[in-house]
């Protein structure tokens, strides 16, 4: 997997998002997800509804850590 493959995975679900993805062994990454229906949502409900968008993969080991930081706009 690359950080564009985890993107769009992420994308899928949130269209609008500010999405910026970041790793270069194919199966540890990082990611900023800014997203306004995060809006009076918990960091724990924000990470859950992202690790919905990518639990195929996750389930699967084609992706094996994901380092999350979820918000809402400024």
């Amino acid at each position: 997997m690359q950080p564009q493959d985890v993107e769009d995975l992420i994308r899928a679900s949130f269209p609008d998002a500010q999405i910026n993805v970041q790793g270069d062994d194919g199966v540890h990454f990082s990611a900023l997800v800014v997203d306004e229906s995060f809006r009076g949502q918990n960091r724990v409900q924000q990470q859950r509804a992202v690790m919905a968008a990518i639990k195929e993969k996750v389930d699967s080991g084609e992706l094996h850590a994901l380092a999350l930081t979820t918000k809402a706009p400024e």
